[in-house]
């Protein structure tokens, strides 16, 4: 009678096929991770955008700090700083900035921002950073 199963060889072998596989993956798991959590940013770049316009609305400039439209320094999850850069009467940049401590570093969009100049947005760096 012949014995069952697997010799040690054949284990090694699956280990090592799946360790190869997983080292090729890892990357790219990892950058649609990043990639997801720039919802984040983009949310509370929005928010800010339009807390913005309410400003403007009510007193007829741009907020020049962020807790003068009620924001908070970071985002609620954490993951990026949030600053406001008044560029005169009519215009503003708002950037998101991944913390470098945090699980955003390494990330291929490390700051996302919104440059308002006399109403008109432009969404930086890069539309793909924006997920469009």
């Amino acid at each position: 009678m012949r014995a069952r199963g697997f010799t040690l060889v054949e284990v090694l072998v699956v280990c090592a096929v799946g360790v190869l596989l997983a080292t090729i993956a890892w990357p790219s798991y990892r950058g649609q991770l990043q990639r997801a959590a720039r919802a984040e940013a983009i949310e509370a770049l929005q928010r800010l955008q339009l807390a913005q316009e309410r400003h403007r609305e009510a007193f007829g400039v741009y907020a020049t700090e962020l807790k003068s439209v009620g924001f908070a320094p970071a985002t609620h999850g954490g993951r990026y700083v949030l600053a406001l850069v008044p560029e005169g009467v009519e215009s503003y940049r708002a950037l998101a900035v991944a913390r470098a401590d945090g699980p955003q570093a390494g990330d291929a969009c490390p700051e996302l921002s919104v440059e308002v100049r006399q109403g008109f947005a432009t969404l930086g760096p890069d539309g793909r950073c924006w997920n469009r």
